[in-house]
């Protein structure tokens, strides 16, 4: 279904160029859009023509015309005038909004099948049946970007993001819930991961422009055919959710990038807490004081580094081997020996993935 604003606006652009006033209504005779100063009540004389098999006639003055949605009466069009020239013209808006009704509903059509695609909730056969009716290619290169801001979605954010796509009919955005923005993006063959960050960054420079606040964008995987297109949906679902954990200070995140990440936000809690158990021994890097957590911090960005993270912490190459030898023997892990830096690395993303999923709960 239109919207009235849509109605209003079309038959105000006619009104400014046939300079024909005309009133949109529905077939109970409610004005749902008009150019007219002043609203009569056509109500009797709608109801009586809306019985009446003529597709058109002229009542105390006006010219009545029946708009409909393959066979269904949706519309009565009113047009300011009886004569032969505002007939035609009645007959040229009718005809405008018919056209709007069926570029809406394929644009629903397409909506409606996007969000069924991406929520895995169509048959194989279906997917294609349904696409090949909606003409939407199966066999190109798409992604699904996800776009989560601070506050809920409206309108306005849905086609500021459309509006930057150029209104592509290649490319789909939607919304399954009311904190996301789903784009579905058909890529050339040649764009790789410098494309995608690239078209991330202008929809995050976008909405932050128009004053959204707290913007995540994720993106999942490539793929080549429709029939998975849910797979690079929940993969940026994915990356959106361990994107929070792991990487806080980023606000594009690609699947492709979530490392060790992506398989720490998949293990049950209990088997965490029997880890970090095994590795600390009933204590928790969150025991840890502020100075040693900053030199494991700055030596795991250094690569295991002593010279490099000696100097950018100020400290001397001794003192920093002190500090080293000390959390050795606190925790029975050396970091210098790359093994023992991979589990303790690991434990401190098991601690910090622990800690967001409890503040879910409260």
């Amino acid at each position: 279904m239109i919207s009235n604003q849509i109605l209003q606006n079309t038959i105000e652009g006619l009104k400014g160029i046939t300079r024909i006033d005309f009133c949109v209504m529905d077939t109970d005779g409610k004005s749902l859009a008009s150019t007219f100063s002043e609203q009569k009540n056509y109500e009797e004389e709608i109801v009586s023509f809306v019985e009446s098999p003529a597709d058109s006639q002229v009542v105390q003055g006006y010219q009545f015309f029946k708009i409909f949605d393959e066979h269904q009466l949706e519309y009565i069009l009113l047009a300011n005038g009886g004569g032969d020239d505002v007939y035609m013209l009645g007959k040229i808006a009718v005809f405008q909004i018919q056209n709007l009704l069926v570029a809406y509903k394929e644009r629903f059509d397409k909506d409606n099948f996007i969000k069924n695609l991406l929520l895995d909730n169509l048959l194989l056969v279906d997917i294609y049946n349904r696409a090949k009716k909606l003409h939407i290619d199966t066999e190109v290169r798409r992604v699904i970007f996800i776009i989560e801001t601070k506050h809920e979605k409206d309108s306005s954010a849905l086609d500021n993001v459309r509006a930057l796509l150029g209104g592509k009919a290649r490319d789909f955005v939607t919304a399954v819930d009311e904190k996301n923005i789903i784009v579905v993006k058909e890529l050339e063959a040649n764009d790789g991961h410098a494309e995608l960050e690239r078209v991330a960054q202008n929809f995050y420079d976008l909405l932050k422009n128009d004053g959204e606040e707290d913007i995540l964008i994720a993106y999942g995987t490539v793929v080549n055919d429709i029939k998975e297109v849910s797979k690079s949906y929940k993969e940026a679902k994915l990356a959106l959710d361990v994107g929070k954990i792991f990487f806080g200070e980023k606000s594009i995140i690609a699947y492709s990038a979530l490392g060790i990440g992506r398989l720490i936000y998949q293990l049950p809690i209990p088997l965490c807490k029997m880890f970090i158990r095994e590795i600390f021994e009933g204590k928790s890097p969150d025991d840890f004081d502020e100075e040693t957590l900053t030199t494991i911090n700055k030596f795991f960005e250094n690569n295991l580094n002593v010279s490099e993270t000696s100097r950018q912490l100020y400290i001397h190459r001794n003192t920093l081997v002190y500090r080293l030898d000390k959390l050795q023997k606190s925790t029975g892990l050396d970091l210098r020996v790359f093994e023992d830096a991979i589990t303790f690395k690991i434990a401190l993303m098991v601690v910090k993935y622990m800690k967001y999923m409890e503040s879910l709960e409260y």
